[in-house]
């Protein structure tokens, strides 16, 4: 597997992204396509309609679920590490951080971890931020 890296972190699922989501494209367009030439109008702009609804409804369903079990996870993770590289709980700082910026120190080495975790409150540092200022990567290979 590649070495990962803030240049190569982000993940693709194929048959959802480079599949599913390109064919429902080509038929919402044909369908929209339809609705201004056929005299069918109506029925075609209820396709469009039950197209638009479906691209929306696989898009939303499929983030929701697994990202709301990853956030939590992510939270626990971090929480971890930071109790047995400092032997404190990090719910007591946890509240300073939001969202963005916890999940940017997933990628952070134990070494690191506190320093960044300091910096970040100290300098208000954005998730991304937070994600350049990593030296060594630790690889999230397994999130959705």
């Amino acid at each position: 597997m590649k070495v990962q890296s803030y240049k190569n972190h982000i993940r693709f699922y194929t048959p959802h992204h480079f599949v599913y989501y390109p064919i429902l494209i080509a038929f919402l367009t044909a369908s929209i396509y339809f609705s201004f030439t056929k005299p069918e109008k109506l029925v075609w702009i209820f396709i469009s309609v039950v197209f638009v609804f479906l691209f929306y409804l696989a898009f939303m369903l499929r983030q929701h679920y697994a990202l709301v079990l990853q956030n939590r996870i992510i939270r626990l993770e971090i929480r971890y590490n930071y109790f047995i590289v400092t032997g404190k709980r990090f719910e007591e700082i946890e509240y300073q951080f939001n969202d963005s910026q916890l999940f940017a120190l997933r990628f952070a080495s134990d070494d690191e971890l506190v320093s960044l975790v300091e910096k970040s409150i100290k300098e208000k540092l954005s998730g991304d931020e937070i994600k350049k200022a990593i030296k060594n990567w630790k690889p999230d290979h397994e999130r959705v």
